[in-house]
């Protein structure tokens, strides 16, 4: 018995076979080589990292800070992870985050809104608030101190301040851009103020306040720890000053990478939900 082999190829051609199309081989190359640049630059990072703490090491001068090299952070971390205590250092840390963000959102949509529509709000507001907007959160401080009864309410407010200008500005940016003919013909299907703002506005500017309020998350996160060196006796900022004061050092790496790893997973959630968005505005 005898296989047709060159017929049976041309009756399959490579491109029929499933996982073997020119498409499929383009798109899953492409994901192979996304996939080798990060790991390429999570390991270089890695070996940066690495090369500075075998030269703090091996400085007579600067042996004391050998806790900072990964081995001893990552060794920290694991212990921090496994007896639970990295949920007890960010889970304050990450209530007055989201506070601060809350704040800002319910004060910087509004806002937003209102200089986005009207020309007037913002001829009055512009220098006021670009000035507001480049004095460093941190420099309010002492007003907070004195402003707020409790260090709660004033690392929440200096979170606050930080994360209102790009939430405000971003959707002041969004209500611009929306096509004024969207609000003619809102108007002639009989809807008010409260209908154009529920119906036209806020769907409208959404993929916009959320990059605003992704843009506020890392500027309050930012914000966050030298924020919490304040009385508190809670919190990342806090943990790292601690382990500073007790020369534990790496203990002190290790809360700066659970700092890091936190910002960064808010951030990928936040700009995936932006993504998620983006295209569920353009399916429909």
């Amino acid at each position: 018995m005898t296989v047709d082999v060159a017929g049976e190829a041309a009756a399959y051609p490579a491109e029929r076979i499933p996982g073997l199309s020119r498409e499929r081989r383009g798109a899953l190359l492409a994901r192979l080589r996304s996939v080798a640049l990060t790991a390429a630059g999570i390991g270089g990072l890695f070996l940066v990292w690495a090369l500075g703490g075998w030269l703090v090491a091996i400085n007579p001068n600067t042996t004391s800070f050998a806790g900072f090299g990964p081995i001893p952070a990552l060794r920290s971390l694991g212990e921090m992870v496994r007896s639970g205590e990295v949920w007890g250092i960010a889970a304050p840390s990450l209530w007055r985050v989201g506070l601060g963000l809350v704040w800002a959102t319910v004060l910087g949509v509004p806002l937003g809104i209102l200089i986005g529509r009207s020309s007037v709000a913002r001829q009055i507001t512009n220098v006021p608030f670009q000035f507001l907007r480049m004095i460093s959160p941190l420099s309010w401080m002492p007003v907070a101190i004195l402003a707020f009864s409790t260090w709660e309410g004033a690392i929440v407010f200096l979170i606050a301040a930080a994360a209102i200008w790009p939430i405000l500005f971003s959707t002041a940016a969004g209500v611009r851009r929306i096509d004024p003919s969207w609000f003619k013909v809102a108007r002639n299907l009989g809807a008010n103020s409260y209908h154009q703002l529920t119906a036209v506005i806020l769907p409208a500017i959404s993929q916009d306040i959320l990059t605003g309020i992704r843009l506020a998350l890392g500027v309050g996160w930012i914000v966050l720890v030298p924020a919490e060196y304040l009385g508190v006796k809670s919190g990342l900022g806090y943990a790292i000053n601690d382990a500073r004061d007790t020369l534990e050092y790496d203990r002190l790496a290790a809360i700066v990478l659970i700092v890091g790893l936190i910002g960064f997973t808010l951030d990928v959630l936040l700009q995936r939900l932006i993504s998620r968005l983006s295209w569920l505005r353009q399916d429909h």
